[in-house]
């Protein structure tokens, strides 16, 4: 089983390749539908934002103004531990779910001081993104939705369910949540450089040491205990020798040929992530002169930093002689450029002055205009004329059009979260019970896999019969359940035993 979106471990279970048509079709459908579902983003926007500014010179008011240079600088990264479904604060990170994410912000079931209700915005609250600072509950609730979709695709996988039907083909592409878990690291690291540089300050926003020890504190106590439990705890680990063990605790395992490890193949996103840990102190100390007029041309230097992802796959690596034939180029890092670029992209949109972007997102009726774009992305990946059907290896081109759709469904999911009006309420993303997941979501994350594991002797049925209607709520339960407890009793001890250090 795998936790892969593309290109993943169970890719190398299989020895189907898309023939060069169904590689070219991938791509037009991925333009055509990123084109379609822009412009009609665009449309639904510009038709929301005349009618804002309407009302706005009607009532002599002005809605957003630029933060000055005294204004409130954004809070501290609220870094995804493992966006891999799963990161939540770190260490001196904003409040916890269910903080008003801004001064102003409503209160749960009430009214934004000043007056609309809850779901609105007034004039008041509207002074920059809602992204701009601090902690953004909506985001914890995106990311409880996405843990929920990994899993299901998992399950559906190992039920023989990811294929044949629509609604089959999209529990096989839930998977492509991993888009937003990157995406959304992506903003929450990047956040406080962009908002560091647009105020024309030298240097970085936060010492590189400081980062990657919260880094660590939030990773690795939790994914430590989950290697030791699935090389322990499942017999047909139990042949893997030293190398085996070392190459999963220090997440080195996608740069080998050999790391299918039962319990653990879901991990290789979590090593693209820890990649990504070490590569932004990199990547913001590359960016730092880029700061005050100069920081005009950060935004498309991330957007090439981005594209380059689409490119890396497409490169013959193994024919150059560069890698190994056994490595999959299709989970090595720099083929998720796209993904993080997402993310760092709003970092950027919500700390500059607003512009086209965030107008586009003041008015409920736009933002559901950007879902649905993001969407129609989503769904794009799961047509069998234009893309191959569940876990099978993709080719090059096929695997590049899957990627770049799933980056764009990534950035506009989030971007009607963060570049919506500060106080705006997102009453499902921000309910109770999705925060909870959002909460518990990496303990969700690490722990499904062994869940899924024990789900079949405790159901009574066998692996790979179809019978996902038992297997996935069984899952579900049982990984929300862990990861509650991990959050609880491991997670959170460990962290702030390590803080004390």
């Amino acid at each position: 089983m795998s936790g892969a979106p593309v290109g993943s471990p169970a890719s190398a279970l299989s020895s189907h390749f898309t023939d060069p048509g169904v590689s070219m079709r991938s791509v037009a459908a991925a333009l055509i539908v990123v084109a379609g579902g822009a412009v009609a983003a665009a449309t639904v926007s510009t038709a929301g934002a005349s009618v804002w500014d309407a009302l706005r010179r009607r009532a002599g008011r002005r809605v957003f103004t630029v933060p000055g240079p005294g204004a409130a600088t954004p809070g501290s990264v609220h870094p995804v531990g493992g966006t891999v479904p799963g990161t939540t604060s770190a260490p001196g990170a904003s409040p916890g779910p269910g903080t008003p994410s801004a001064p102003g912000a409503s209160i749960p079931g009430g009214t934004i001081p000043g007056g609309g209700p809850a779901g609105s915005v007034t004039d008041g609250a509207a002074t920059r993104p809602a992204g701009a600072r601090g902690f953004v509950p909506a985001l914890e609730g995106i990311r409880g939705l996405a843990a929920v979709g990994v899993l299901t695709t998992h399950v559906a996988f190992v039920t023989r369910s990811s294929t044949g039907s629509p609604l089959k083909r999209l529990f096989g592409r839930l998977d492509l949540a991993v888009a937003v878990f990157f995406a959304k690291s992506g903003f929450l690291l990047w956040r406080a450089h962009a908002d560091h540089a647009r105020r024309d300050r030298p240097g970085t926003a936060r010492p590189t040491r400081e980062y990657l020890r919260s880094r660590v504190v939030r990773i690795m106590p939790a994914y430590a205990v989950l290697v030791a439990a699935a090389m322990l705890l499942l017999e047909q680990n139990h042949v893997n020798g030293p190398a085996s063990w070392i190459a999963n605790l220090t997440l080195t395992q996608i740069y080998t040929s050999n790391f299918l490890v039962a319990g653990l193949t879901h991990a290789w996103s979590l090593a693209v992530e820890v990649a990504y840990y070490l590569a932004f102190p990199l990547l913001w100390t590359a960016m730092k002169g880029l700061r005050g007029e100069a920081a005009k041309w950060r935004i498309p230097a991330i957007a090439a930093f981005g594209a380059s992802g689409l490119v890396f796959p497409l490169i013959p690596w193994h024919g150059l002689g560069v890698l190994p034939a056994g490595v999959n180029v299709q989970i090595l890092p720099p083929s998720f450029t796209a993904w993080f670029a997402a993310g760092m992209l709003l970092a950027e949109l919500v700390t500059a002055p607003p512009g086209t972007l965030v107008r586009a997102c003041r008015d409920r009726l736009a933002r559901w205009g950007w879902w649905a774009a993001g969407g129609a992305a989503l769904l794009a990946t799961t047509v069998p004329a234009w893309f191959s059907e569940g876990f099978v290896h993709p080719g090059p081109v096929e695997f590049a059009a899957r990627t770049g759709l799933a980056g764009a469904m990534a950035f506009l999911v989030l971007a009607p979260v963060v570049l919506a009006p500060e106080g705006t309420r997102f009453p499902v993303l921000e309910s109770t019970p999705l925060q909870k997941i959002g909460t518990w979501s990496y303990g969700v994350f690490l722990w499904h896999q062994l869940v899924l594991h024990a789900a079949f002797p405790l159901t009574r049925t066998p692996l790979w019969s179809r019978r996902m209607g038992v297997i996935w709520p069984v899952t579900v339960a049982g990984s929300l359940a862990a990861g509650a407890a991990s959050h609880h009793w491991l997670e959170e001890p460990a962290r702030k035993a390590l803080e004390r250090r």
